[in-house]
């Protein structure tokens, strides 16, 4: 097979979905010297790289019919479909060769049916998941995990290292977002153990500050936990990860364990309390679930409960 042309900075990108991810992955392209055409469905998403020299696409199609590669990174799996399956979308409107990065956090079934779908357009699909915070695509520091064909994958090495510092390819097509339902399920029953276990260490007695600042210096809590730590003990729930996208991951992963006849009872649990502190709003950062369990345990007696 021969080898596909590598993505370089004569290739036009285009953009869809600028959010707690995407501005920032778009505006590390962008200072790369990749030419861009960025869409959100709210504009005002698009001025800060309009700016920076972007140019702003109406709608999706228009973009498509404009870029080389089209990138995106939106809510669910609802939206991909509606950015690229409906008649003003991507795939009506992109000249065959063009090549798709979508790193939305979906289920392995949608991404799969891109794939499907876009070849028959003469379209290349990676499903590549991106793993990480809103301050680590800031630094481009991201983990990438890919799925779909490895030339494909390999071809785009030079979109891949302005965004992150370490990307895999992990089979075919579904396979970049099954692995991420992996890694955010672990994500997710991590900040719901460490709730538990601060809530159990006030309940017994401990000060709060010293159990908060003790328990991140043992060697049972990762690098990331370390973090969440420091900003709880704070009360600082400010979003890095949205909690919402944590339900809808969480949605996601137990849905396909149901499909393969698997039960999960830690990533229930975690889910069921999850939902309940979704339900304020759910825009607070996934390490919310913390507070939810100090008021829960009255442990926390001075905090009021999330508006």
């Amino acid at each position: 097979m021969t080898p596909l042309k590598k993505i370089t900075k004569n290739h036009r990108l285009g953009f869809i979905g600028l959010g707690h991810l995407g501005s920032p992955m778009a505006r590390r392209l962008l200072a790369a010297g990749f030419p861009m055409v960025v869409y959100n469905r709210d504009r005002n998403k698009t001025k800060a790289l309009s700016t920076l020299g972007a140019e702003v696409a109406r709608d999706p199609g228009r973009l498509a019919s404009e870029v080389d590669v089209v990138l995106s990174c939106v809510a669910d799996g609802a939206a991909v479909e509606a950015v690229y399956l409906g008649a003003g979308g991507v795939l009506r409107n992109a000249r065959p060769g063009t090549r798709i990065i979508e790193m939305s956090t979906v289920g392995a079934d949608t991404s799969r049916r891109l794939y499907r779908i876009a070849r028959e357009f003469g379209i290349s699909v990676l499903d590549v998941a991106v793993s990480g915070s809103t301050p680590t695509a800031e630094a481009g520091m991201l983990t990438l995990l890919g799925g779909g064909d490895r030339q494909d994958f390999d071809a785009a090495e030079a979109v891949f290292a302005a965004i992150a510092k370490q990307w895999f390819f992990m089979g075919p097509s579904g396979s970049g977002v099954s692995m991420k339902l992996v890694v955010n399920t672990l994500l997710g029953i991590g900040m719901q153990a460490i709730a538990e276990a601060v809530t159990l260490g006030a309940s017994l007695g401990l000060q709060r500050d010293l159990l908060f600042e003790t328990l991140a210096k043992t060697a049972v809590v990762s690098p990331v936990q370390v973090g969440k730590l420091a900003s709880t003990k704070r009360h600082d729930y400010t979003s890095q990860f949205p909690i919402r996208l944590m339900k809808k991951d969480f949605g996601l992963a137990l849905s396909a364990a149901t499909r393969a006849g698997l039960s999960l009872p830690a990533t229930e649990a975690a889910a069921a309390v999850n939902g309940v502190e979704t339900a304020n709003g759910g825009e607070e950062d996934f390490s919310a679930v913390v507070r939810r369990m100090e008021l829960q345990a009255g442990a926390e007696t001075s905090l009021p409960p999330a508006a």
